[in-house]
């Protein structure tokens, strides 16, 4: 074997691989995806309404009264979303579980064909879902995906901190849903100075550089633990390496356009992946 070939795993070739395919795929496809903000413009679900995928309404971070529960509060809502699922056994289940980007990502946006439980909570750490995560336990999820970090960054929580939570979190999920694909999200960049948020001053703090290089880290970490990374940071970056202006509220948070963005990579990732175990089976 060759010195080249000892110092570039085969992990690292199918993540480049998979990564360059979905980033290519997604640019290729935003023009067209974005023709479903025309279609679905306006729709937003009333706060009371449930759907039949036992995710949570379409609102905006600013609007709804779900906005403005307390933490123990959420957490609750999401144990009876996580038991419905449990006693229901859907198939397809997959689950988002992180913070407010996954929490407001639009129910009619997510890819169709799975049944999703939204596990996403506002200003959630690594540190939160590392200690919520039993509550879907009883669940018998197909995929999980996890985005978690930015707020970590904003709390001015070390890297080392964020990354061995993050491995927790790995290692919690692949011990308790071992025939679930665990599939761990890169930290999306924010908007530099261009971002309006409220806490602004904290996001400028934090350079884009340090959340590309967390996240470098963080898949590697991935790759060790036998979890997919899907880098999502390349998709939602302009030429200065921020989150592109077309793509975000205040500078953090997403919007329409956004989401699906991301939406895409989730549906061709998912398909990505698809082949990839068909073609396995074949063999």
């Amino acid at each position: 074997m060759s010195t080249s070939a000892k110092t570039f795993p085969i992990w690292a070739f199918f993540s480049l691989l998979t990564n360059g395919v979905l980033l290519l795929a997604v640019v290729l496809l935003i023009w067209q995806q974005q023709k479903l903000t025309a279609f679905f413009g306006g729709m937003i679900t009333s706060p009371e309404q449930i759907n039949v995928n036992n995710s949570r309404p379409v609102v905006t971070p600013d609007l709804g009264r779900r906005h403005q529960l307390t933490y123990q509060q959420w957490v609750d809502i999401l144990k009876q979303e996580a038991k419905v699922a449990a006693d229901r056994r859907p198939v397809h289940l997959t689950i988002l579980a992180g913070d407010s980007l996954s929490l407001w990502f639009p129910t009619e946006l997510l890819p169709d064909g799975k049944n999703w439980l939204n596990q996403g909570i506002s200003g959630e750490t690594s540190q939160g879902l590392l200690k919520r995560l039993n509550i879907f336990d009883r669940t018998q999820p197909e995929v999980i995906f996890v985005m978690i970090g930015i707020n970590d960054l904003i709390r001015g929580t070390r890297d080392e901190v964020i990354l061995d939570n993050h491995q927790r979190i790995m290692s919690y999920l692949r011990r308790v849903h071992p025939t679930a694909e665990i599939v761990v999200q890169s930290i999306l960049p924010h908007g530099g100075e261009e971002a309006t948020w409220q806490g602004r001053d904290k996001l400028l703090a934090i350079t884009n550089n340090r959340i590309r290089r967390l996240n470098d880290r963080l898949q590697r970490i991935s790759a060790k633990k036998g979890v997919k990374f899907l880098d999502l940071y390349p998709l939602f970056t302009n030429t200065q390496g921020n989150l592109r202006q077309e793509f975000t509220t205040d500078g953090l948070h997403l919007n329409r356009e956004g989401y699906i963005v991301w939406r895409s990579a989730l549906q061709i990732y998912s398909n990505i992946e698809l082949q990839r175990v068909s073609s396995k089976d074949k063999k």
